[in-house]
């Protein structure tokens, strides 16, 4: 609760707001809050309208820091657990997140084509296919369940199968969903199928899959070996959609490629890229939470 703006304000209404241990000084108080002198003069009058910055206490993931921000990423589910929030003064009740699904895998053998990106869903920058940023999620105190999408695996010798059947797997955390990509489809004795819907689409020598609005792009269709959509836009031809970097975590890093349509390359872990075609499998996806916490 801030001081009040005008008027009288003691050594004790200053150490309410703040804190610190007795007897108290104003020296005891520099730098506590914007305003106030971090040496020389000070004075009670320094501390109209002060409040004392709280900021966010979590555990869970991997935890680090980059400048006054704390990140936790979760390669693998686990939990988010919030014991304290932040107010206006430091941190806030939000936080700003990046949700990556799993990506999906290729199809099979003739026309085997790229598997779709994982969706993208972020708070911090762009996000899939352009979109612009959503909201930071927010936070109470409570624990919130983290869910990891696995990459797409083809996990068949007999082709083809509906691409459909090989999405990668979502993922999810503080209420936000990213959906995983579509598998790719495949050709044989003449079979086109078609590429699945998902995060991003699946590629196809049939129908290309399509992407989910602002998480990713569509598979390219009609042609064999067809690439799969990514966070970053559509397939073009047999070259997998473009991926779309963040730096939450205080490197760049770019995530959900889609999978090109020739070769048999599996999708990195935690980075929600489409497997290419030939049934290279989809990457697992990535959920990382930032906030302000000093």
């Amino acid at each position: 609760m801030a001081l009040q703006t005008s008027g009288a304000i003691s050594l004790t209404n200053i150490a309410t707001e703040f804190g610190g241990s007795a007897p108290h000084s104003l020296s005891e108080y520099y730098s506590a809050a914007s305003g106030i002198p971090s040496s020389g003069a000070i004075s009670i009058g320094n501390f109209h309208g002060a409040t004392n910055a709280l900021y966010t206490v979590a555990t869970g993931g991997t935890v680090t820091t980059s400048g006054n921000y704390k990140i936790h990423k979760f390669t693998g589910s686990g939990t988010f657990s919030v014991s304290a929030l932040g107010n206006a003064a430091g941190g806030t009740s939000s936080v700003e997140y990046l949700v990556i699904a799993g990506g999906a895998p290729g199809g099979c053998y003739q026309g085997g084509a790229g598997g779709g990106a994982g969706g993208m869903r972020t708070s911090y920058q762009l996000q899939g296919q352009g979109c612009a940023a959503a909201a930071n999620a927010a936070i109470s105190v409570t624990n919130y369940a983290v869910t990891i999408g696995a990459g797409g695996v083809f996990g068949s010798t007999y082709c083809p199968h509906p691409a459909f059947w090989y999405p990668g797997g979502n993922s999810s955390a503080l209420g936000i969903t990213s959906t995983g990509g579509g598998g790719g489809g495949g050709e044989v004795w003449a079979h086109r199928e078609n590429g699945g819907n998902g995060g991003s689409g699946g590629g196809a020598y049939g129908t290309g899959g399509l992407g989910a609005s602002c998480q990713g792009g569509n598979g390219q269709g009609g042609n064999w070996n067809g690439g799969g959509g990514g966070a970053g836009g559509n397939a073009s031809g047999t070259s997998g959609g473009a991926g779309r970097t963040s730096s939450i975590t205080g490197a760049t890093v770019t995530y959900s490629r889609g999978g090109n349509g020739t070769g048999s390359t599996a999708g990195s872990a935690n980075t929600g890229n489409g497997g290419s075609g030939t049934k290279g499998n989809g990457g697992s996806g990535i959920v990382v939470i930032r906030y302000q916490y000093q």
